[in-house]
């Protein structure tokens, strides 16, 4: 039985989605928590940005250096690793007693981050269908906004009611559970998966230009999780739970579009078709977030809800370019090469727009250049079809 026609382990699809989620539950929670961070230990702006480019900045190099382990390991254990590492982070998150301990844990959530995306994509590579890849490319990517509607609704409640290191242990606990219910669910990988994963060759072309698109749609996406609780709190007097709701609210429309374009994806020759008009109406988008400062709150959430249905959505697009464009054996260190351009731009994206806000006093300028990212996304992906 070849790759890609062995039967899918039952809930895979679904396990994949909570690996990502949790990976990447740290960084959201740092901005659906931010007023209380903020504080708790009386952050600036662009030191809570620095908290997202210590996990996001690391998980760009990791990705380089460890990202193909996916396949040489074995994509099972790496899944398994990666429920590991987060309970790890946020027993760690929980109990930080300072500033410099909040880095230590987001520090090590970098392992967890640049291992998630390249296991995940083998798995399905490995195991599901090659009809049925793209559904699950999209579920599966869907779950790193799923972290965010965790991260938004029903953990910030728990900061509300019970404090946020109550919140930050409850996902703590929930990676526990994911950890045991992997090593039940995922079979052992094939002997063929790990043996050819050792001759996969240098990044195709593909996968580099994936990569520069998503260092410009990672920056503002990231900038976006990571500051819009506190524009909603601080600029526009929304309260901390209906500001850290907007985390939740991008998260929820990033699964709903992360879902719908991998649909409509599944459907094209070409899914990186639609890369540029995903990028271009997130411009449109980013242009809203700013101007909901004049026309009023209400338009905060048009603003956050665009850029969670198509930013944030063109990144499970690129995933399932990445498995549909790349040799089998090279998908994992495809993906890892294209993880690395999207966790660059979300390290660089939060300080960048968190020092512009210090210096401007307000984050009407920070959402322009977000919008300027994306407009780059969208040249890029534009010439890189058209080449």
């Amino acid at each position: 039985m070849t790759q890609g026609e062995r039967s899918a382990p039952r809930g895979l699809s679904l396990l994949l989605m909570m690996a990502m989620a949790v990976a990447l539950l740290p960084l959201f929670l740092i901005g659906a928590l931010a007023p209380y961070l903020v504080r708790e230990f009386d952050l600036s702006a662009p030191l809570l940005g620095a908290l997202v480019t210590v996990g996001y900045g690391g998980a760009a190099v990791l990705s380089l250096v460890i990202g193909s382990a996916a396949s040489a390991v074995g994509p099972r254990y790496c899944l398994v690793a990666v429920f590991g590492i987060s309970i790890v982070v946020l027993t760690l998150f929980a109990g930080a007693g300072s500033y410099g301990w909040l880095v230590a844990a987001i520090a090590v959530s970098a392992l967890g981050q640049s291992l998630a995306n390249p296991a995940t994509n083998q798995l399905i590579a490995t195991w599901v269908p090659l009809t049925r890849r793209a559904g699950a490319t999209g579920l599966k990517q869907s779950g790193v906004q799923l972290g965010g509607v965790i991260a938004g609704l029903p953990l910030a409640m728990v900061a509300a009611s019970s404090g946020w290191r109550v919140a930050v242990g409850v996902g703590g606990a929930l990676a526990a559970a994911l950890a045991a219910t992997a090593l039940w669910v995922v079979p052992r990988d094939p002997a063929v998966v790990r043996s050819t994963s050792r001759r996969a060759a240098r990044a195709s072309r593909d996968a580099v230009w994936l990569a520069a698109f998503s260092v410009f749609v990672g920056a503002g996406i990231a900038a976006v999780s990571t500051y819009v609780a506190l524009y909603a709190s601080t600029q526009l007097a929304l309260s901390t739970t209906v500001a850290s709701s907007l985390v939740a609210a991008l998260g929820a429309a990033g699964v709903a579009g992360r879902l719908g374009w991998a649909g409509v994806a599944s459907r094209r020759s070409s899914p990186a078709s639609l890369l540029a008009p995903l990028a271009a109406v997130s411009v449109l988008a980013a242009g809203v977030l700013a101007a909901s400062a004049w026309w009023g709150a209400a338009w905060l959430w048009v603003g956050v809800i665009g850029v969670g249905g198509c930013a944030v959505a063109a990144n499970a697009v690129s995933m399932i370019t990445v498995i549909a464009r790349s040799r089998p054996e090279a998908v994992g260190h495809d993906t890892a090469v294209v993880s690395a351009g999207f966790f660059s731009g979300y390290a660089v994206g939060p300080p960048a727009i968190g020092a512009l806000a210090e210096l401007a006093g307000r984050y009407q300028p920070g959402w322009f250049v977000v919008a300027g990212c994306f407009a780059c996304a969208a040249v890029l992906a534009f010439f890189w079809q058209h080449r």
